[in-house]
C-alpha cells in the first residue's frame, strides 16, 4: 500500500506540470503486473482521444503475455499507428509516477521509433 501511495504522490506532482491539449495530447500509461495500457487524453476538453491495451484483441493475438518488455514494444508500435490514424504527431508523455525503465521505457522508445514526437 505504501508503494502505491508513493506512486500516486509522484503522479500528482507530474500532473501539475503536464497538460494535454488538442495539438499535443497527453499520453498516460498504466502498468499492472500482467498488462500495460495507454491512453491519449485532451485535458482541456476532459476527453480521452483513444486508448490501447495489451488486453485488446488485435494486440493480444500477437503476444502471449502482456506484462513483459516485448509486449510493451508491440503496444508502443500499435499506439503510434493509432495516433497517426487520428492525426496526432506530437504528444506529452505522462509516465504516471512509474520509473522510466523497463516496460515504460520500452513502450516510450517504441512509440518514438514509430514516429511520435515527445
Amino acid at each position: 500500500m505504501k508503494k502505491l501511495l508513493g506512486r500516486k504522490r509522484r503522479h500528482a506532482i507530474i500532473r501539475k506540470k503536464v497538460c494535454g491539449t488538442a495539438e499535443k495530447p497527453r499520453l498516460c500509461v498504466f502498468r499492472s503486473n500482467a498488462n500495460l495500457s495507454a491512453q491519449l487524453i485532451n485535458d482541456l476538453e476532459g476527453k480521452t482521444v483513444f486508448s490501447v491495451s495489451t488486453l485488446a484483441k488485435d494486440v493480444k493475438k500477437n503476444l502471449g503475455y502482456g506484462g513483459n518488455v516485448k509486449a510493451a514494444v508491440l503496444l508502443g508500435e500499435e499506439f503510434a499507428k493509432h495516433a497517426k490514424a487520428k492525426g496526432v504527431e506530437r504528444i506529452v508523455f505522462d509516465r504516471a509516477g512509474y520509473r522510466y525503465h523497463g516496460r515504460i521505457k520500452a513502450f516510450a522508445e517504441s512509440a518514438r521509433k514509430s514516429g511520435l514526437k515527445f
